[in-house]
């Protein structure tokens, strides 16, 4: 259990900085998006590739943070009735969503958008919108940020157990907490 909770935090780590990183591309956003809209009105200049780099930026930031939003448990959770119960029970709650639900649709979604991305990638798929930016970039986000997911998910998971075998401390407690404040 040692050696999968070392794993765990190396996950942990990456996770946090990709997220870190990623919460810097809003401010690169929002420049992007004023500069693009003080041309418009100032110059009756605009560009579609400004247009698409906000958006293939707005798509890096969602799913390089998911991750980092599930190592905080600041994702959606519906704890009406969870919340009542053991710290365990909890705890295998979040075990059979992470094995049946959230591994499973990450899984599938990895492996179905990898051919995607090489397909624009051989093909050197462009926008359509004159003055648009290749695809295949963005098309790579999302196999990569579904399997730093994936990652985070197995993070998780070696986490849950090693509180459920009594090798580690309750990763929910902090989100527990957290509600009570």
């Amino acid at each position: 259990m040692k050696t999968l909770l070392q794993f765990s935090r190396l996950i942990d780590a990456i996770s946090e900085a990709v997220g870190r990183a990623a919460i810097w591309l809003i401010m690169i956003i929002v420049l992007i998006s004023a500069g693009n809209a003080m041309s418009r009105f100032a110059f009756n200049l605009s560009s579609n590739a400004m247009l698409e780099i906000q958006w293939y930026l707005f798509s890096a930031i969602f799913l390089f943070c998911a991750a980092y939003v599930l190592k905080k448990n600041e994702h959606i959770r519906i704890d009406v009735i969870a919340g009542r119960l053991s710290e365990r029970a909890q705890n295998w709650i979040d075990v059979f969503g992470i094995l049946v639900f959230l591994l499973p649709m990450a899984l599938m979604i990895a492996y179905l958008s990898w051919p995607v991305f090489m397909n624009a990638w051989h093909s050197g798929e462009g926008s359509p919108s004159p003055g648009g930016l290749i695809r295949w970039p963005v098309r790579l986000l999302l196999p990569v940020g579904f399997a730093l997911l994936i990652l985070q998910a197995v993070s998780e998971l070696i986490k849950r157990f090693a509180f459920l075998t009594g090798a580690g401390p309750n990763v929910l407690a902090k989100t527990q907490q957290g509600m009570a404040k």
